[in-house]
């Protein structure tokens, strides 16, 4: 497993707010266990650390809370929230359908710009798959889950899929090295984003259907079928 530092994904270089910034930033922290379930949180370390100001830094820890990954204690501190394994199939019971509709919604209202920015997911997974780069994989991963939101023009949906991407992406950085095979994973996400790009909603509801039947597959095998 590689441990070098990876290409920059698509979103990487675009223009990014920067509440966009912190937020992408304190994700990656924490969905890569760099911040760990219950580690304690200061907006004036994050500040100084990030080189961010604590506006920025408040917004984002306030989109990190409505998604389940901190908590914030008022009076108190701010926590990043224990892991559940118990509740990961209940997650992706919700995801399976929100994303397939997704999925569908993309590949008939994406733009030709969205387009070509899911056909550069799509290769740069394929390049995370064969280099077996799990960083890339996660950056790329975030990438394509913003973008299908982008792409699928529905808010609703977006808000309620904001809620899962966060955990889920977490629950598997923890358990992906015993139970599951990145490459694969990675392919899986290619596949979706290009039957999106050329426009097959039949073909992306099925290969949003294969990824998160692999995915399930995944979390039955790290939860013990619970």
């Amino acid at each position: 497993m590689t441990t070098q530092t990876a290409a920059k994904p698509v979103s990487a270089n675009r223009t990014m707010s920067l509440t966009d910034r912190a937020y992408r930033e304190l994700e990656e922290r924490i969905v890569t266990l760099d911040l760990a379930p219950g580690s304690v949180l200061s907006e004036a370390q994050l500040s100084e650390q990030l080189n961010i100001g604590r506006t920025p830094i408040r917004e984002a820890l306030q989109r990190l809370a409505r998604e389940g990954l901190i908590v914030i204690l008022p009076r108190k501190g701010i926590l990043v929230s224990d892991i559940n394994p118990s509740k990961q199939l209940l997650v992706l019971e919700v995801r399976r359908e929100i994303e397939r509709m997704m999925a569908r919604a993309g590949a008939e209202r994406r733009s030709d710009d969205e387009r070509q920015a899911f056909l550069e997911i799509a290769a740069g997974m394929e390049r995370a798959a064969r280099d077996n780069d799990d960083i890339a994989f996660l950056r790329f991963d975030n990438d394509f889950n913003v973008l299908l939101a982008q792409a699928s023009h529905n808010e609703y949906a977006v808000g309620a899929i904001d809620l899962l991407n966060g955990l889920s992406r977490r629950f598997w950085y923890l358990h992906y090295r015993k139970a599951a095979d990145m490459p694969l994973m990675a392919r899986l996400h290619a596949s979706v984003a290009k039957a999106i790009a050329d426009g097959n909603a039949d073909a992306a509801a099925v290969a949003s259907d294969a990824l998160v039947d692999y995915v399930e597959a995944f979390t039955r095998a790290t939860v013990g079928g619970a």
